[in-house]
């Protein structure tokens, strides 16, 4: 084995050693507990400690406790980001965004500016309810149903539909990386602070924002062959006047057996969006214009920024 000499004279695992921790195997080892501490390893804990020194909430985000980065920031994950360290695709953890059942998100730095870093919940309870999204998908049919391999598919999967929808010319974060229960990709917002949900801001034109998204879902479903399957206020940013749709993991093929039931859900919910604000709208009347209206060619990059 190749080593590098630390100051302290013991002997570290160089950068090819790094590449060969496998977090599957380290949780699976009998000494789980007790290779966390072994001298060797020092350095990398080292480095991910340094690199996560924002994570700890603070004010709004204040929530972000102890026992939280305990949850959100196992062995493997932690094993996984000090990969993307060591691959330069991640410099720090900057501060958390936003939490949900499924994940957490923190702001992240890199060398080529800000990023979003999407930390899937590992816990067998967490992803108990997720597998109907799976399951029916072509796209991963045949594959492992063992929880920690389902919450690794189901990271391959969001970043998938985020690229379908982002080549289909979507305002959604660009994917950048995904690694394990770690999703790298583009972050939507400011210097400041990132860009708030639909829940979370008055519009001034409920109507055109209501076409705007009934497009978007249209898009989906006609252009990306997908159905979100969680479209709400709740996974819509607005940025400099324009929605962008976020947490596509749960989205679906048109051919999944379930895909028409998401589609009148997504519709409906943002039909009674529309109601609160104002604006009225029928679901049969939206639905039709969802499956067989026309829809715009967004494939040029420029028609969404």
């Amino acid at each position: 084995m190749t080593t590098s000499t630390h100051s302290s004279g013991e002997n570290m695992p160089s950068d090819e050693d790094w590449e060969d921790l496998d977090p599957d195997m380290m949780m699976r080892s009998e000494r789980k507990h007790e290779w966390i501490s072994e001298p060797k390893y020092k350095r990398m804990f080292d480095e991910i400690e340094d690199a996560l020194q924002g994570v700890m909430g603070r004010g709004r985000f204040e929530w972000v406790d102890r026992r939280v980065f305990d949850q959100v920031f196992d062995r493997s994950t932690l094993l996984a980001l000090h990969k993307l360290m060591q691959q330069g695709e991640i410099e720090t953890i900057d501060y958390p965004i936003a939490r949900g059942k499924e994940a957490h998100v923190f702001r992240a730095t890199s060398s080529s500016g800000p990023m979003a870093v999407k930390i899937f919940h590992t816990t067998n309870a967490v992803f108990k309810g997720l597998a109907k999204y799976i399951d029916g998908d072509p796209r991963f049919s045949g594959l492992s149903r063992r929880h920690r391999e389902l919450v690794n598919i189901w990271v391959r999967k969001e970043f998938r539909n985020l690229k379908r929808m982002r080549k289909s010319g979507l305002r959604v974060p660009e994917p950048l990386f995904n690694l394990k229960n770690v999703l790298v990709m583009e972050f939507i917002g400011d210097e400041e602070a990132p860009s708030p949900r639909l829940k979370d801001i008055e519009v001034d034109n409920a109507s055109e924002v209501f076409e705007d998204l009934l497009e978007i879902v249209a898009v989906i479903w006609q252009t990306c062959d997908l159905v979100h399957a969680d479209f709400s206020e709740y996974n819509i940013l607005w940025k400099e006047g324009l929605p962008w749709v976020i947490d596509a993991g749960q989205a679906v093929t048109t051919r999944h057996p379930s895909a028409k039931e998401f589609l009148v859900r997504d519709v409906t919910r943002l039909v009674e969006w529309a109601g609160r604000k104002g604006h009225e709208a029928q679901v049969a009347e939206s639905l039709v214009r969802v499956l067989d209206g026309p829809v715009p060619d967004l494939s040029d990059p420029t028609s969404v920024d």
